[in-house]
């Protein structure tokens, strides 16, 4: 059953009090790892309940309901890069949040066509429809204007519930059909409050949601994943004082392509990269006199890093890994990749590394 997170009541009772006057076509926008799809998943199945709850949730008992668990609801429609669908029902059951398929990039417009079709005939029950569109950003042009004839003539009792990270991405005519809605950052109340429904080991470290700026499915995903473990290895290569940057290039090309642990939790040199990005932009930070944003337990560490940095130097080394990141996808060289990334690290410090 969809999980409406305490960041997203707010947002779930504007919705409530639409009714009948809710709009066909709502984009759901927001960083990653806020709950954006559990949301979406959470609407539609309020909208096919025969029975909603006082709070306006779908009752998770009638048929309709238990079509909708089962992946058989002929009235609910999910468009995702390739198997989405299947891959949103397996990370539901896992009580994870829904990400699309790895290696399935975009949504193809005959997904869109098959939607088309299904929707050209009257509704199962005679009732509401529903189409979640998760990533909308994942649509190519070609699927972005078929999905555009729709919105624009849209079937009666029909919803099309479109998720965002990137919404600017979105063709201008679709955001125009759309009444837009912003998910919020959690509150610190909010992440207490969520914190405290985890129950006993449940509960996610504060170093990973500091790091995952905030975000908590994101950090629940990574921690379930041992991302505790990697945190440290990577906190404690840099806080080993002096670095040496061909060495450490070494140590983390073994780490990234030998090490069973990053491999099962899918910790990759894209997500390394971002670590790093992160880390120089609280040195980055702390040496303008800014605050710590990612890693605020290694304040001291990086207090005194600061006084070793050159601010325009660390704040030049930011600007150069958003290029680094851009990259990250495809290096030529593994190696000469990181040495480079750790180089241009190092040079941000004035003189020998403490």
């Amino acid at each position: 059953m969809a999980v409406i997170y305490p960041w997203l009541k707010s947002l779930w009772a504007q919705w409530m009090a639409l009714g009948e006057h809710l709009p066909h076509a709502l984009l759901i926008a927001g960083a990653s790892g806020l709950g954006k799809r559990d949301l979406a998943e959470a609407l539609a199945a309020r909208l096919l309940c025969d029975a909603p709850q006082t709070d306006g949730q779908a009752c998770g008992h009638c048929l309709p309901c238990q079509w909708r668990t089962s992946g058989n609801h002929p009235d609910l429609h999910r468009l995702s890069p390739e198997s989405g669908e299947a891959q949103f029902l397996a990370d539901e059951q896992a009580g994870g949040e829904a990400k699309p398929t790895q290696g399935a990039t975009q949504i193809v417009i005959n997904q869109v066509r098959a939607v088309q079709e299904a929707l050209s005939v009257t509704a199962h029950r005679g009732g509401k429809r529903a189409v979640i569109v998760d990533p909308a950003e994942a649509m190519n042009p070609f699927t972005a204007n078929a999905l555009l004839k729709l919105l624009e003539e849209p079937p009666d009792g029909c919803a099309f519930l479109l998720v965002s990270s990137a919404p600017r991405r979105l063709l201008p005519t679709i955001r125009s059909r759309c009444q837009h809605w912003h998910v919020p950052h959690p509150s610190a109340d909010a992440l207490l409050q969520w914190q405290a429904g985890q129950g006993h080991g449940g509960s996610v470290p504060t170093s990973l949601l500091a790091l995952c700026g905030g975000m908590p499915l994101t950090a629940r995903r990574l921690s379930a994943q041992g991302g505790v473990a990697l945190f440290e290895r990577f906190v404690n290569d840099l806080n080993a004082g002096r670095i040496d940057p061909l060495r450490l290039a070494a140590q983390w090309e073994t780490w990234l392509k030998k090490d069973k642990a990053p491999l099962a939790a899918g910790f990759n040199l894209i997500t390394l990269v971002e670590w790093m990005h992160r880390w120089v932009s609280d040195l980055a930070a702390i040496s303008l006199g800014g605050r710590v944003r990612y890693f605020p337990e290694q304040i001291e560490r990086l207090a005194v890093l600061s006084a070793e940095v050159n601010a325009t130097s660390a704040i030049d080394c930011y600007n150069e890994f958003i290029n680094i990141r851009r990259v990250a996808t495809h290096p030529l060289n593994l190696r000469l990749f990181l040495e480079d990334m750790l180089m241009r690290y190092v040079r941000v410090f004035k003189g020998d590394r403490p």
